[in-house]
């Protein structure tokens, strides 16, 4: 199976596997690159909590997807 981010993988997993995702993330307004909280918080939860809707979640996600899939 391709690799893919999920609402539901942690910040820092998606930072690890796939660090270029982190412009993406910024451009969002989300900086939890350096928060303690990435590596136990979903993607989902984390941008929930920073006031974004869930299909700026999931436009953001597919944003991402298509930035690790360009990369291959």
């Amino acid at each position: 199976m391709a690799d893919k981010i999920t609402k539901n993988m942690a910040f820092s997993e998606v930072l690890e596997k796939y660090p270029e995702t982190a412009k993406i993330m910024l451009k969002h307004g989300l900086h939890c690159i350096g928060c303690h909280v990435a590596a136990f918080e979903s993607v989902e939860q984390g941008c929930l909590g920073h006031g974004m809707s869930s299909e700026a979640v999931d436009n953001m996600i597919k944003e991402m997807n298509s930035a690790i899939k360009q990369k291959k």
